[in-house]
C-alpha cells in the first residue's frame, strides 16, 4: 500500500510540522517513507506545503504529481491543489478558513472546522494542524494514532507542556474522520 499526501497552508499554520510527524510516524511502524518540503518566499504568512509519501514497499521519487490526497489549510491551497488529487482520492478542507466547497465530486472531501474545532474544544487554535492530521490517519490509516502521539512526544522535546492539546487535537480529527466513513457507509 503507498499513501501520497500533499500537506498545504500559509507558513506558520504547522503544515511541516505535521509533515514531518506524519513521516516519522511511518519510519518507526516500519514503513518506507519520504517527506519533502517547498516554502513560499516568506517563510511565516507565505505559502508553504510538504509532500509525504508513505509505502510498504520502495519509494522511487519524493515528487507527486497527482497525490491520493492532499490536506488544504487555506484556500489559495485548496484553489492549487484540489485540481491534482487522483480521482477516488481524498481532500481534507481546513472550513474554518476555506469559503467555498470542492468543485469535485470524485473524490472523498472531508470538511473539518480545524480552527473552531481546536479552540472550542483544546483552547488553542494552534492545534488546527493537529486535527486535519488527525482526519487524515483517521480516514486513511497511513499511520496509527498511537505511533503518531509517539512520535509527537519524539518531535517534541522540552516543550512536553503542548503535548496534552495536540494529543486531544489528533483525537478529535480522528473522531471527524470515523463520522464522515460511518455517515458514508
Amino acid at each position: 500500500m503507498q499513501y501520497e499526501v500533499i500537506i498545504a497552508g500559509f507558513g506558520g499554520q504547522g503544515v511541516m510540522l505535521i509533515g514531518q510527524l506524519l513521516s516519522n510516524a511511518a519510519m518507526m511502524q516500519g514503513s518506507n517513507t519520504s517527506w519533502m518540503p517547498s516554502y513560499g518566499p516568506e517563510m511565516r504568512g507565505g505559502t508553504a506545503n510538504c509532500t509525504v509519501i508513505v509505502s510498504d514497499g520502495e519509494i522511487g521519487s519524493p515528487v507527486v504529481p497527482h497525490p491520493s490526497a492532499a490536506i488544504v489549510m487555506n484556500r489559495p491551497s485548496m484553489d492549487k491543489f484540489e485540481p491534482l488529487v487522483q480521482p477516488g482520492g481524498l481532500l481534507i478542507v481546513n472550513s474554518s478558513l476555506i469559503d467555498r466547497e470542492a468543485l469535485r465530486d470524485d473524490i472523498d472531501v472531508l470538511y473539518v472546522p480545524a480552527n473552531h474545532l481546536a479552540e472550542t474544544e483544546v483552547g488553542t487554535g494552534k492545534s488546527a494542524n493537529m486535527v486535519v492530521l488527525g482526519a487524515y490517519i483517521g480516514f486513511t490509516g497511513a499511520a496509527t494514532d498511537e505511533i503518531v502521539k509517539y512520535a509527537m512526544a519524539k518531535k517534541m522535546v522540552g516543550k512536553e507542556r503542548f503535548l496534552p492539546a495536540n494529543q486531544a487535537a489528533l483525537d478529535i480529527g480522528i473522531r471527524m474522520a470515523q463520522e464522515y466513513k460511518a455517515a458514508k457507509a
